[in-house]
């Protein structure tokens, strides 16, 4: 057999083979920097701009007109919810919780927030005060905060956030010496515990009052309107969205009096 025939034959095979592969290899990384160029042109995929706003369990009412009235502004963001005691928000804020704007239940957590450098420059949006809520139908018979003995399963708020705070003051002047059996976290557990029945009574902000409808039954508490509430707002200083979150607070602010209203708070005049 002539092998350098052979040879002479395979060599075109070979080299066509060769210069396929290689065109094939240019054509991949060709390929691949296609890909490559057109992922780096296109813009990143990203969630739209979230607003995180801190507010307090008693404005959680709001939520949903704050959204309206910020889509309506114009002020392109969703916001984002946390609505929890004012203390609580506080202390999130402080240990780097991601937060655009602060909305606390009175000024001395605010003023907290500030002290710890996470907000600046608040401002009082408006007012609350504080009512007693029995469930529907009233089953312990209450009439008064003077019918609250130690029989009574009374429920309010912890002495660190707002609505407790009040709730102290209020004790003193209307002389209840009978301890609470529960105190809460937040306005919304109270409410929660007496509409569903668990307690005979609670005290919590008018507003939450309204919002639980023909849930529960609201009695006046004596001495509550020389211990109303401020609503206090403030952009938080490490804020992603400083200039959105502006804007929200200048709504809370000016624009959003029909809707405090709508809610059984009384907005800021000052």
């Amino acid at each position: 057999m002539n092998f350098g025939v052979l040879k002479k034959k395979k060599l075109p095979i070979i080299a066509a083979i060769a210069a396929g592969a290689a065109a094939a290899l240019v054509g991949c990384q060709a390929s691949d920097s296609a890909s490559e160029g057109a992922a780096s042109d296109a813009p990143e995929s990203s969630q739209a701009d979230t607003l995180n706003v801190l507010a307090a369990s008693s404005t959680r009412v709001l939520n949903d007109d704050l959204q309206k009235a910020a889509d309506d502004a114009g002020v392109d963001a969703k916001l984002s919810f946390v609505n929890a005691g004012s203390y609580t928000l506080v202390q999130q804020l402080s240990d780097g919780a991601p937060g655009d704007l602060l909305i606390t239940a009175n000024q001395k957590t605010m003023d907290d927030a500030v002290e710890r450098g996470t907000v600046s420059d608040p401002r009082v949006l408006a007012t609350n005060e504080m009512v007693m809520v029995v469930p529907k139908g009233n089953p312990a018979g209450i009439k008064s905060v003077r019918d609250i003995t130690d029989e009574t399963n009374f429920v309010v708020c912890d002495p660190q956030v707002p609505c407790g705070d009040i709730s102290e003051d209020l004790m003193k002047d209307n002389n209840v010496t009978a301890r609470p059996d529960s105190q809460e976290h937040q306005v919304a557990d109270v409410l929660s515990r007496v509409s569903t029945g668990e307690a005979d009574a609670g005290w919590v902000y008018s507003t939450d009052a309204a919002a639980a409808g023909d849930k529960v039954e609201v009695i006046k508490i004596d001495h509550s309107a020389e211990h109303r509430n401020d609503i206090v707002g403030a952009v938080a200083k490490d804020a992603a969205h400083k200039d959105a979150a502006e804007r929200v607070l200048d709504l809370l602010d000016k624009d959003f009096d029909v809707q405090w209203r709508d809610h059984g708070f009384e907005p800021n005049e000052g």
